[in-house]
């Protein structure tokens, strides 16, 4: 399906962020592990497995066109010889919207293949809104017994 080698994790990453900006299906599904075991859940949605699945949902989001930037923020990484998770707040513009979107948090999980590495995971829901401290009475004290 796909010439295009990622040389990193990070390089998949970056190339998956580029297609959704784009709108761009065939660079989307060349981020993507050629294999069937693949998996992607988007916000309130189902989670989608295999090829067939994960480029209809893909095809069926770009038919709108180009309409939206993603920043991506507070990226965590942990990663080893042969598989990398990210975890990352999707930060998202819509042009036709004057306020940014709430932020997602998205888990994106890549793996070393011996075409570079590849994403087999992707899935994102809703950012929380952070808790925010309630004005409450002063602690009880601890009684020690």
């Amino acid at each position: 399906m796909s010439a295009k080698i990622f040389p990193t994790a990070q390089d998949a990453e970056n190339a998956f962020y580029e297609a959704l900006e784009r709108n761009d299906l065939d660079a989307m599904m060349a981020v993507w592990s050629e294999d069937d075991d693949i998996v992607c859940v988007h916000p309130s949605g189902q989670r989608l497995a295999g090829q067939e699945q994960v480029r209809e949902v893909w095809r069926q989001m770009f038919a709108a066109g180009p309409n939206m930037r993603v920043k991506i923020s507070q990226q965590i990484v942990v990663a080893g010889v042969m598989l990398a998770v990210h975890s990352v707040h999707e930060n998202i513009t819509v042009a036709s919207e004057q306020r940014p979107r709430a932020p997602m948090v998205a888990t994106n999980v890549y793996l070393r293949t011996a075409a570079g590495w590849r994403m087999i995971v992707h899935h994102a829901s809703p950012a929380q809104a952070p808790a925010v401290a309630a004005e409450a009475a002063p602690p009880e004290p601890k009684i020690l017994h």
